[in-house]
C-alpha cells in the first residue's frame, strides 16, 4: 500500500514513520525543501525524533520525502497534517488546509482516500475541504473518492506516548468512507475508535483540548487567589491529588503554549457564533490563561522591587523558550509573550534554552528570529538581576541556578526540592 502524508512537522513526521514501520510505503510531502532534503539524508529537525528512526525507514524504502504533489496520483490515500493557526483577529485560519486540498485535487485518483488530521472546527472536512477537492478533481466525495477526519493526538517528549498505541478516532463522510479510513489507520494503530461523522470527530478533538484549557485556567486563577492568601497552590494540588476519585491534577504556568490548547478553543467559539451560540465558559478560560504572562511580569516587578531595583534597566533572563519541558517546540510559547512584555518595560532581556539554541522565524514573533540562547555558566547567570523559569527542562541544573542567580521567579515549581537562599525564589 502506498500513501502520502502532507506536512512533515510534529504530527506528520511521527505518523509517517509509524505507517512505514507497519509496512506501508509512505511519501512525505512538504513545501519546505530544507525539511525534505534533511529527511532524505536521514537527518532529524525535531529533538524527540531520533535520526536513526528516520534512517531505518528511508534506507529500507519505506519512507521518502518530496515537494512534488504530482505524485499524489500514485497514492491510495492522502493524509493531511498541516497547521491551523489563528489570524491576527484570533479567527481560524484554515488556508493551509485549503491550499493543500487545491494542490492534491488535480492528482487525486478514483477510489482514493483523503483524511484530514489538522485540528479545526466542525464542518471543515465535509464543507470547505470537500469543496476544493471536488472542484479541483472533478470527482465527488463519497462516490468517487473517500473523505474522512481523524484528529491527531501527539504528546511530544512523553515516552509513554506512541503513535501505535494511542487510540485513533475516525469519522467518515459516508459509511464506506469510514470503513476505508478505519482499515487504513488500523494498519498502523492498534485501537480505532469509529464515530458517526467527520463533524463528530472534529468536535472530539476540540473537546479534548478545551477540557485542558478550562481546567488549566481554573488552576491558574486559583494560583493567583491562593498567592494573595499566602497559600502555595502546588502544595494544595499535591494534597488534592491523593483523592482516589473525582479529581484530576492540572498545573499552573506562565500561560498556554503549543499548537493546540491556546488555539483550538477559539475554533469552537468562532464557529458557535454562526449558530447563534455563545461559549462564555470557554472564552473566560481563554482570558484567564492569556492574562498569565502579565501576572508573571507583576511578580517579577515585586521581586526586583524587594532588592530596590526597577524593571526598567534590569537584566532579566527567561529560562525556557519551548512551550513544554524537554522538547524543541516553541509554537505559541508564553515565553515569547514574556520576552515582549519585559522588553516593553525597559528590561534588557535574553533567554536560555538548550533545545532552542537559536530562534527560528515565526509568524507571530518575527523580530526575535535569529536571537541566540545565552550560555549556561556562572558569569552569565550572575550578570542577570532576575531569572524567570518559564519551562522546567529536566536537563537544566537547578542547583547551579540557585547557586548563581540572585533572584529567581519560578512559574513551574522547579525549585521546590532545591536548596535556595531566603527570599531568593518568588513563585508566579
Amino acid at each position: 500500500m502506498k500513501i502520502a502524508i502532507v506536512g512533515l512537522g510534529y504530527v506528520g513526521l511521527p505518523l509517517s514513520l509509524q505507517f512505514a514501520r507497519a509496512g506501508v510505503t509512505v511519501l512525505g510531502l512538504d513545501i519546505d525543501q530544507e525539511k525534505v532534503e534533511a529527511l532524505n539524508q536521514c537527518r532529524s529537525y525535531i529533538a524527540h525524533i531520533a535520526a536513526e528512526a528516520i534512517a531505518d525507514q528511508v534506507q529500507t524504502g519505506g519512507f521518502t520525502a518530496s515537494t512534488d504533489f504530482g505524485r499524489v496520483s500514485e497514492m491510495e490515500a492522502v493524509i493531511i497534517c498541516v497547521p491551523t493557526p489563528l489570524n491576527k483577529n484570533r479567527e481560524p485560519d484554515i488556508s493551509f488546509i485549503l491550499e493543500t486540498g487545491r494542490s492534491i485535487a488535480p492528482h487525486l485518483q478514483k477510489g482514493a482516500l483523503v483524511s484530514l488530521e489538522s485540528t479545526t472546527y466542525p464542518g471543515t472536512t465535509d464543507g470547505e475541504l470537500r469543496g476544493v477537492l471536488e472542484a479541483g478533481s472533478g470527482l465527488k466525495a463519497g462516490v468517487d473518492f473517500h473523505l474522512a477526519f481523524s484528529p491527531e493526538r501527539e504528546d511530544p517528549a512523553n515516552p509513554e506516548s506512541k503513535v501505535a498505541t494511542i487510540p485513533k478516532v475516525v469519522g467518515g463522510l459516508t459509511p464506506a468512507c469510514l470503513e476505508r479510513a478505519t482499515a487504513l489507520y488500523g494498519r498502523a494503530v492498534k485501537t480505532i475508535v469509529p464515530v458517526s461523522s467527520c463533524r463528530v470527530a472534529e468536535a472530539t478533538k476540540l473537546l479534548e483540548n478545551i477540557f485542558r484549557s478550562v481546567n488549566i485556567a481554573m488552576i491558574n486563577e486559583l494560583k493567583v487567589v491562593y498567592q494573595a492568601m499566602g497559600i502555595d497552590v502546588w502544595e494544595v494540588i499535591q494534597a488534592a491529588r491523593t483523592k482516589p476519585f473525582g479529581f484530576m491534577p492540572f498545573y499552573p504556568g506562565p500561560g498556554l503554549g503549543g499548537h493546540c490548547i491556546p488555539i483550538d478553543p477559539f475554533y469552537l467559539t468562532w464557529k458557535a457564533r454562526e449558530f447563534g451560540q455563545t461559549t462564555r465558559f470557554v472564552e473566560l478560560a481563554g482570558e484567564i490563561n492569556t492574562a498569565m504572562p502579565q501576572y508573571v511580569i507583576h511578580r517579577t516587578v515585586d521581586a526586583l522591587n524587594a532588592s530596590r531595583k526597577a524593571m526598567n534597566g534590569s537584566r532579566v533572563l527567561v529560562l525556557g523558550l519551548a512551550y513544554k519541558p524537554n522538547v524543541d517546540d516553541e509554537r505559541e510559547s508564553p515565553s515569547y509573550v514574556l520576552l515582549n512584555l519585559l522588553e516593553e518595560r525597559g528590561a534588557d532581556v535574553a533567554y536560555y534554552d538548550p533545545y532552542v539554541p537559536v530562534i527560528r522565524p515565526t509568524r507571530e514573533h518575527p523580530h526575535w528570529a535569529g536571537t541566540r540562547s545565552v550560555s549556561w555558566d556562572r558569569p552569565t547567570l550572575v550578570s542577570y538581576d532576575a531569572v524567570i523559569i518559564a519551562t522546567n527542562h529536566q536537563v537544566v541544573n537547578y542547583q547551579e541556578l540557585a547557586d548563581w542567580a540572585t533572584c529567581i521567579v519560578d512559574t513551574r515549581n522547579a525549585m521546590v526540592q532545591i536548596k535556595t537562599k531566603p527570599g531568593q525564589v518568588w513563585k508566579a
